[in-house]
Formats: C-alpha cells, sequence, structure tokens
C-alpha cells in the first residue's frame, strides 16, 4: 500500500486496516469477522460519500470534471483503501460461513440419522425370506406402461389444442 496514504490515516483508521491483516483475520471467528466487516463498510462508505460530495462541488469551481479530478485524491484514495481491505475480510467472512454451515449440516445429519432408524424395521427383516436372503418382486402392476400412456394421451390433447 501507498506509504504517503497510510500516514494520511488518523489512529483509528490505521487500527481497522492493521485489523484486517491476514495474520489478525484468521483467529477471528464469523461473529468477530462480521462485526469488523460491518464497520470497514462504513469507513469505505464514509470516504465514498465525501468524495463524491466534494467531486460534485468542485466541477462547478474548476469548470469542468476533468480539471477538478486531481483536487479530491486523498478521499479517493482512502475510499480505494477500505475497498480493498472490505474485499479481504469479505472473503474472509464468505469462508467462515461455509465452514459453518458445512459443521450445521454435519450435525443435523448425525442428529437425524439415529430418529430415522428408530422403530422401522431393517430392509433384510422386510424384504427376506424364510432363509433370510432377499427376494425381489417378479411381477409388476403395469404403472410403468399405465404412466406412460397417460403421458401420451396428454402429449396427443396438448398437440391438438396448439393446432388449433
Amino acid at each position: 500500500m501507498n506509504q504517503a496514504l497510510l500516514n494520511s490515516l488518523t489512529e483509528a483508521e490505521r487500527l481497522l486496516v492493521a485489523e484486517a491483516e491476514r495474520d489478525a483475520v484468521k483467529s477471528l471467528d464469523e461473529d468477530e469477522l462480521l462485526e469488523l466487516h460491518q464497520r470497514i463498510r462504513r469507513a469505505r462508505t464514509k470516504y465514498v460519500k465525501n468524495y463524491r460530495r466534494a467531486a460534485g462541488a468542485a466541477v462547478a469551481e474548476a469548470g469542468g470534471r476533468g480539471q477538478s479530478y486531481p483536487r479530491n485524491q486523498r478521499d479517493r484514495d482512502k475510499a480505494e483503501l477500505f475497498e480493498t481491505v472490505l474485499a479481504r475480510v469479505s472473503r474472509e467472512v464468505a469462508g467462515a460461513a461455509r465452514q459453518a454451515a458445512t459443521e450445521l449440516r454435519k450435525e443435523r445429519i448425525a442428529a437425524a440419522r439415529p430418529a430415522e432408524r428408530e422403530g422401522r424395521p431393517t430392509p433384510a427383516a422386510h424384504d427376506s425370506g424364510p432363509d433370510g436372503v432377499r427376494r425381489r418382486a417378479t411381477k409388476t402392476t403395469g404403472g410403468l406402461k399405465r404412466d406412460a400412456s397417460s403421458r401420451a394421451a396428454g402429449a396427443r390433447r396438448q398437440a391438438a389444442r396448439d393446432a388449433r
């Protein structure tokens, strides 16, 4: 980062940027990351707003946008710095959220497994014959043919409607 820009930051802003360094961010949990993300976003929004207001006011004084552009460099640089820091923290928040979602999913699956098996017979006991070997049904009820016939009839009705 530009040293002149870092020297122009206030102490609070310098601490905020330091909190968002890679090593410091790795030790934070999801809630702390979200709180840091919010504070950085507030700082970024502040400097974007300051830049836009000053740039809009300077256009009339300078006589054009191109001539007023260099006058507001500090706020523009601060907004860009906080945007970069915000992007870094956003990536960390996304990683922490993804990890938390994975852990919650594993917990829900683990909690559901014992309840899933309670009260239901095991598949081997349900489908097995007298010798304990699983048997498959050899007859069908014609459901597949009936379903296909019904779909075809529906397609014919739709085609007749479309032809009108």
